[in-house]
C-alpha cells in the first residue's frame, strides 16, 4: 500500500508530504517496516526463494 494518493481528512493535504500530526502518523504507519525491519515484499521473496530451494533439494534425491 502507498499513500502517494491519500489525502488528510484533518488539513486535506497529501498525505505523502506530511503537513499536519495526523498526516504524519499514517505516513508512518503505511510505510512502517515489518518484522526485523524487512519489507513484507523482501520477506515474501525470501519465503518464495527458500520454498524453491527446499523443492530443488527434495527433488533431486
Amino acid at each position: 500500500m502507498s499513500c502517494e494518493h491519500l489525502i488528510c481528512a484533518r488539513c486535506s493535504g497529501p498525505v505523502v508530504e506530511g503537513r499536519c500530526p495526523a498526516c504524519r502518523a499514517a505516513r508512518a504507519e503505511v510505510h512502517r517496516p515489518g518484522p526485523f525491519g524487512l519489507s513484507p515484499i523482501l520477506i515474501g521473496a525470501l519465503i518464495l526463494a527458500l520454498t524453491l530451494l527446499i523443492a530443488l533439494k527434495l527433488g533431486l534425491h
